[in-house]
C-alpha cells in the first residue's frame, strides 16, 4: 500500500516556497479534493461571522437571490486559479473576474486579508481532524506561500511574511471582529438553507442540524444560532473519520479534480460551454456601488 502515499512523498521532496503551486495542486486536487471542497465551504461560512462582511453581502442581495450561483462562482474561480496557476492565461482571467467583483466596493484591507487567511488555515485545520493521512509540513507552508501570491495579485496589502504570523493575525482578527449582527444571522441562514438544499426534502432538517453541529462556539454566537445537541457534532466527527479510514484504502487519484465540475448546479458540464468571464456577479447597480464606496 506504499503507493497510496506516493503523492505525499512527492510533496516532501519539493520546496514549499519555490514549488508551492505544485504542492497545492497535488494536495487539493489529487489527495484531498473532497476535503478541500468541504473545508473551503466552511471557511467562507466562517467569514460571514464578521458584520462588515455580512453587511456587504446582505446589501448586494446575492445571497438572497442567487446563493447557489454565488457559491459556484467563488468555488470555480478559485479552482481555476489553482488548477492552472495564477500567472497562466486562465488563472489571470479568473483573478480579473475576482478583482472586478471586489473592486466595486470599499472593502477594507483587513477584511480581505482575513478572508485570505481562512483559505489557508481552515482547510489545514479540517485535514488535521479528518484527513486520511497526516499533512506534511510542506503542505502547510505550500498553502501559505500559494495564497500569499494569490493575495498579492488581488491587491491585498501587508500579508504577513510567515506562516505563524499570518495565523496569529487570523486569531486576533476573529477575537476582535466575531460579534453578533442581524446581517450575520441573515447571511448565515441563507447559507444553511443553501447547504440543506443539496439534499432531498426529507433530509433537509437533518442537514440543517448537521451544519449547526459543525460550527464552533464563536461562530454560533456570531450568527445567533442555537447549538446543536452534543450528539450531532460527535456523530459528524465520527462519520468524517470513518470516511477518511475508507479513503485511505483507495488507490491514489491520477486525475486532478481542480476546476472539473461536470455536476455543477449552476453550470452543468463545466467547463464545457462556459467562459471564465461568465462567472461572478452581474454588474452592481450604480447607486449600490456608490453607497458602499461612500460608506467605506
Amino acid at each position: 500500500m506504499t503507493h497510496r502515499y506516493e503523492n505525499a512523498k512527492r510533496i516532501a521532496a519539493l520546496d514549499p516556497e519555490r514549488d508551492h503551486l505544485e504542492i497545492y495542486q497535488i494536495s487539493s486536487g489529487l489527495d484531498f479534493p473532497w476535503d478541500y471542497t468541504r473545508a473551503l465551504e466552511f471557511a467562507l461560512f466562517r467569514t460571514y461571522c464578521v458584520p462588515s462582511i455580512s453587511g456587504l453581502l446582505a446589501a448586494t442581495g446575492e445571497f438572497r437571490d442567487r446563493p447557489q450561483k454565488r457559491y459556484d462562482d467563488t468555488a470555480l474561480l478559485m479552482a481555476e486559479i489553482a488548477a492552472h496557476g495564477y500567472d497562466s492565461p486562465r488563472g489571470k482571467e479568473a483573478l480579473k473576474v475576482v478583482n472586478r467583483a471586489h473592486g466595486r466596493y470599499a472593502i477594507s484591507n483587513d477584511d480581505m486579508l482575513y478572508v485570505l487567511s481562512t483559505f489557508v488555515y481552515d482547510p489545514l485545520d479540517w485535514l488535521d481532524r479528518y484527513g486520511w493521512r497526516p499533512l506534511h509540513v510542506n503542505e502547510r507552508l505550500g498553502a501559505f506561500f500559494y495564497y500569499s501570491e494569490v493575495g498579492r495579485r488581488m491587491g491585498i496589502r501587508d500579508i504577513p511574511a510567515g506562516f505563524d504570523a499570518f495565523k496569529a493575525f487570523k486569531a486576533a482578527y476573529e477575537e476582535k471582529n466575531f460579534v453578533y449582527s442581524g446581517t450575520n444571522r441573515k447571511i448565515g441562514e441563507y447559507t444553511v438553507e443553501l447547504f440543506a438544499g443539496w439534499f432531498p426534502p426529507f433530509l433537509r432538517p437533518a442537514a440543517r442540524l448537521g451544519v449547526r453541529g459543525m460550527l464552533d462556539e464563536r461562530m454560533l454566537s456570531a450568527f445567533g444560532f442555537k447549538p446543536a445537541p452534543r450528539w450531532v457534532p460527535a456523530l459528524a466527527a465520527a462519520s468524517l473519520k470513518a470516511r477518511a479510514a475508507g479513503v485511505r484504502l483507495l488507490p491514489p487519484r491520477r486525475t486532478s479534480r481542480l476546476a472539473v465540475e461536470p455536476g455543477n448546479r449552476t453550470y452543468p458540464g463545466y467547463p464545457d460551454g462556459v467562459n471564465i468571464s461568465d462567472l461572478g456577479p452581474p454588474p452592481a447597480p450604480a447607486d449600490l456601488a456608490a453607497e458602499h464606496l461612500r460608506r467605506g
